[in-house]
C-alpha cells in the first residue's frame, strides 16, 4: 500500500530513526550539527511554517525534511546534502512512501545547499530554519562549535580570526526567504551581524598594533582579581551562616517537638511549614557554595588553536605536565594572549560569583519568606485554639 501523505505519526518516526542514527554513527569531530542542531531546525520549521501559513500537511513535510536535511553527516560530512537525500529515500521507501513525495522530500532538502535556492513555500521555511541560528541571541557560542567543526574536518588549520571573517562575508551574502523571516528574523540577524563586525575588528586592531600596557593595567587586574575573591568570600561565609542557623533550627525542632508531638499537635502544621522552608533555604545555600569544575580537556595539537584559560584550574588539572608547560610556554609568547587570558579568567570568575550571589539571594528570600508565612500560620493556629 503506497502513502500519498506525510502524517504526524510518520513525522515522529522520522524523527526516532534520525536521532538513533546520529547518536550510534555521528563522528566526534561533529560539534554542530548534532541531533541538537536538528531538533533545533524542526522546531524553527514548524514555528515559521505556521507563521508563513503551510497546512497541517505541508507542516509535516517540511518537519520531515528538517529531520534529514543534515542526517548526511553521519556517513559523509563533506557531501552531506546529497547523503542526506539517500538516508531520507531509503527510510520512507521502506514505509511505503510514493515516489513523488520522496522526490519532494530530496529536493527540498537539496534546497539547504549553499547557496540556498528554494523553489516554493516549503524549502523555503526549511531553508530560514536551517539558518535560524544567524538570528539567535547565543549566536556567538553556536558558531564556536561551528568553527571547531571546521577545523575537524578541513585540512586548513584556520584561526578564529579568519573564520570570523568568513562568517561576516556570509552574513552579508546571506537573505532570509519567507515573508514572516525577512520581518521578525532579520533584525535580530542584524544584531548578530554587528557584533561580528566589531569583533572582527577588535581581532584585527590586536594584530596590527603592539600592546604595551602600562602599570595601571596591571593594577587593574591585581584589584579586580581581589575584589571578586572577596566577595566571594563574603558569599561563602553568609552561605555558611544560613546553613549554620537553619540547620540548628532543625535540629531543635526534630529534638523537641517531634518528641512531643502528641502534646502539639495543633502547631504541627506551622512547624512543618517552618522545617521545609528551612530545608528549601539549606538547599540554595548549599548550591551556592558547591564548586563546580570544568571538564574541558586540551592537548598539543589544539594549544594554538583554541583560547584556552590555562589560568583556571578547571582547564588544565587533566593536562600532562609536558602539555601543560608547552602550552603556558606558547601563552606567554605574546603579553596580549596573556592579558587575553586574564581577560577571561575574570570574565569566568564574574560568571561563577554571579550565579553565587543569585542563590544565595534566593535562600534568603526564602528564608525570609518562610519566617513570615510559619509565623502567621502559626499565630492562626493560635488564636483557633
Amino acid at each position: 500500500m503506497k502513502i500519498n501523505k506525510i502524517d504526524a505519526e510518520l513525522v515522529q518516526e522520522a524523527g526516532r530513526y534520525v536521532a538513533k542514527l546520529l547518536e550510534h554513527k555521528l563522528p566526534d569531530s561533529i560539534e554542530f550539527h548534532t541531533i541538537d542542531h536538528a531538533k533545533y531546525v524542526v522546531g524553527q520549521a514548524e514555528f515559521i511554517g505556521i507563521n508563513s501559513g503551510l497546512n497541517d500537511d505541508q507542516i509535516n513535510v517540511v518537519k520531515l525534511c528538517a529531520w534529514f536535511h543534515d542526517a548526511g553527516y553521519a556517513n559523509d560530512p563533506e557531501n552531506h546534502e546529497k547523503e542526506s537525500t539517500r538516508i531520507a529515500e531509503k527510510f520512507l521507501t521502506s514505509k511505503g512512501v510514493d515516489k513523488s513525495i520522496i522526490k519532494q522530500v530530496n529536493d527540498c532538502i537539496l534546497t539547504t545547499c549553499i547557496p540556498q535556492k528554494p523553489k516554493d513555500l516549503i524549502s523555503r521555511v526549511l531553508c530560514d530554519a536551517d539558518l535560524c541560528h544567524l538570528s539567535e541571541e547565543n549566536y556567538l557560542e553556536r558558531i564556536e562549535k561551528m568553527w571547531k567543526e571546521w577545523i575537524n574536518l578541513s585540512d586548513e588549520k584556520i584561526s578564529k580570526h579568519k573564520f570570523y571573517k568568513l562568517s561576516v562575508k556570509f552574513f552579508q551574502t546571506h537573505q532570509y526567504h519567507t515573508d514572516f523571516a525577512k520581518k521578525e528574523l532579520s533584525p535580530k540577524k542584524e544584531n548578530n551581524f554587528q557584533l561580528l563586525q566589531k569583533y572582527t575588528v577588535m581581532s584585527e586592531q590586536k594584530k596590527a598594533k603592539p600592546n604595551n600596557y602600562s602599570r595601571g593595567v596591571d593594577s587593574m587586574f591585581r584589584l579586580t582579581a581581589r575584589n571578586q575573591i572577596s566577595l566571594s568570600s563574603i558569599a561563602d561565609n553568609k552561605s555558611n551562616i544560613l546553613i549554620s542557623v537553619n540547620t540548628i533550627i532543625l535540629s531543635v525542632i526534630m529534638t523537641v517537638y517531634i518528641a512531643r508531638f502528641q502534646e502539639v499537635t495543633i502547631f504541627i502544621l506551622p512547624i512543618i511549614i517552618f522545617m521545609i522552608f528551612c530545608l528549601v533555604t539549606i538547599v540554595f545555600a548549599i548550591l551556592s557554595t558547591r564548586p563546580n569544575i570544568s571538564t574541558d580537556s586540551f592537548g598539543k595539537e589544539n594549544i594554538k588553536q583554541y583560547p584556552v584559560n590555562l589560568l583556571f584550574f578547571g582547564n588544565f588539572y587533566k593536562m600532562e605536565p609536558d602539555e601543560y608547560e608547552l602550552a603556558m610556554n606558547e601563552l606567554m609568547k605574546n603579553d596580549g594572549d596573556l592579558y587575553a587570558a586574564m581577560i577571561r579568567d575574570q570574565y569566568s570568575l564574574g560568571k561563577v560569583l554571579a550565579k553565587k550571589y543569585k542563590l544565595l539571594r534566593m535562600a534568603y528570600n526564602v528564608f525570609m519568606f518562610g519566617i513570615i508565612i510559619s509565623v502567621l500560620v502559626f499565630v492562626y493556629a493560635f488564636i483557633g485554639i
